[in-house]
């Protein structure tokens, strides 16, 4: 719970993490009220770590980023979060840096926080140099568009349920990051952006570990941006 007395709920979205998801849950800080794995067509034994760990284990059987988010956001929602706090389930964020976006949120009376990658220390490896240009190239996108600043579509974030809501998010693929980015954008809303920690993941990245993931994740965030980008708001 926050110091100004919010509910705070922590969604992994996870497919075949059993090697890191329990260690993310366990370091998780204790102003998380609940935390909620959400199972995407695991193969491996992901959920039974994450209940083991101490956290409530939903499934989405369609496979996608933000299929699994949505999932998690039901989840949340049914238990009564203000804020709720998106975690890759890989150990690649720092769990110290959780409560670092919660009070950014808090502390700014901000709708969103954002954990930047990029402004941050990083492990050397821990972004690929597509992820690196891909970043660089929708966040400038994004400004360019709207207005609004970034500098990372990364997947820490802490956001105010009232702000998801009015967000309406349908994404259920790779875009899922880049589209919340773009309705905090034409919805005006109050995001801060502050510094985070990045390293290795354990195991293998879905996305940036193989040359289609990379390509496929770039043209599925172009084409987010450009659909939006031709949307009336």
């Amino acid at each position: 719970m926050t110091s100004d007395g919010r509910r705070v709920v922590c969604v992994l979205p996870a497919l075949n993490e059993e090697l890191s998801v329990g260690l993310v849950v366990k370091s998780l800080p204790p102003s998380v009220d609940t935390t909620i794995v959400v199972d995407n067509g695991s193969v491996d034994a992901t959920a039974r770590c994450a209940r083991e760990a101490g956290a409530m284990v939903v499934y989405e059987p369609q496979r996608g980023y933000g299929a699994a988010c949505l999932r998690g956001i039901d989840a949340a929602c049914e238990a009564q979060a203000d804020i709720i706090v998106f975690v890759d389930a890989d150990f690649s964020d720092d769990p110290s840096d959780v409560q670092r976006v919660i009070n950014g949120l808090v502390d700014n009376n901000a709708d969103m926080c954002l954990g930047s990658r990029t402004l941050g220390r990083r492990e050397r490896g821990s972004l690929t140099p597509q992820q690196q240009f891909g970043n660089a190239l929708a966040t400038h996108l994004i400004y360019w568009r709207w207005g609004m600043r970034y500098t990372d579509l990364g997947p820490l974030r802490a956001i105010t349920v009232t702000a998801l809501a009015a967000m309406n998010m349908e994404d259920r693929s790779f875009g899922w990051t880049v589209e919340m980015q773009i309705k905090a954008a034409y919805l005006s809303l109050k995001v801060v952006e502050l510094p985070v920690s990045y390293r290795r993941r354990i195991g293998t990245s879905k996305i940036s570990g193989t040359i289609r993931g990379s390509f496929m994740a770039g043209i599925i965030i172009l084409s987010t941006i450009t659909r939006y980008a031709f949307r009336r708001s």
